[in-house]
Parts: C-alpha cells; sequence; structure tokens
C-alpha cells in the first residue's frame, strides 16, 4: 500500500537552512542535507521508495481560491497557518505502521527539520485502501 508522508515548515526554517540573519551554518545545512540523502537512499535501496520531493520555500508560492465566484490569487500558500509542506516522500510499504515507522525516522534529522514534525497518509486507491 501507498502512504505520503508530508514533512512540515515555514519560511523562518527556509531562512534559517539557507544561512539568512544569523541561521544555520554551511556545516549544519550541509548536516541536514547529508540526512535527507541518507534517508531517502536507505528507503530507495529497501525498495520502498516510490518518489521523493522537497518544495521551494513559501515565498515563491501562490494560493487561488473562489470569491464571489471568481478565482483570487494571493502571493504565498498560507491559509489559516503559516505551517506548509515543506517535501515528501512516497512510499510503497507493507503496512500504516510500517510507514509510521519510516515517518519517524525523519524526526532523527539534525536541527530544526523535526520540530514541525510529519504527517503519515494512505494514498485513496491504493492497495489495501484503509
Amino acid at each position: 500500500m501507498k502512504y505520503l508522508i508530508l514533512a512540515y515548515g515555514n519560511q523562518q526554517d527556509y531562512d534559517y537552512l539557507s544561512g539568512k540573519d544569523g541561521g544555520a551554518t554551511p556545516a549544519e545545512a550541509a548536516a541536514v542535507y547529508e540526512f535527507l540523502t541518507g534517508f531517502s537512499g536507505a528507503l530507495a535501496e529497501s525498495g520502498e521508495l516510490v518518489e521523493t520531493q522537497g518544495l521551494s520555500a513559501p515565498v515563491l508560492a501562490r494560493r487561488l481560491c473562489l470569491r464571489d465566484g471568481a478565482p483570487v490569487v494571493t502571493d504565498g500558500p498560507f491559509g489559516e497557518t503559516e505551517e506548509v509542506i515543506a517535501g515528501y516522500w512516497m512510499v510503497d510499504c507493507a503496512s500504516f505502521d510500517r510507514a509510521t515507522d519510516i515517518a519517524a525516522g525523519l524526526l532523527k534529522a539534525p536541527g530544526r527539520l523535526a520540530e514541525a514534525g510529519v504527517v503519515v497518509r494512505p494514498v485513496m486507491g491504493s492497495e489495501g485502501e484503509l
């Protein structure tokens, strides 16, 4: 069955990793990227990784909604919160428990990456759908 593991963050997290305003040092940022590369590599080796991507900073996003029947475009992805999806991993594994175990591995990331947490969701239409 397929599961989507969603990693969350905010604009300040992106700024921190880029070293803005006293953010992460190059070594700290490199440690985060090295961790993520190893995490994804281990999933690829196990055959459980379907796809993974990081998403660009929230300041580069646009949000669309309808107001009075007309589309309205605003800068940023923010609805009621400043928290956004920072990246995802699509995995194909034996159970929801296994997907949860995989996601828990992200909480071992260095720095602030784990502070926003992760969410695991089954993919609709996947074999054995819940």
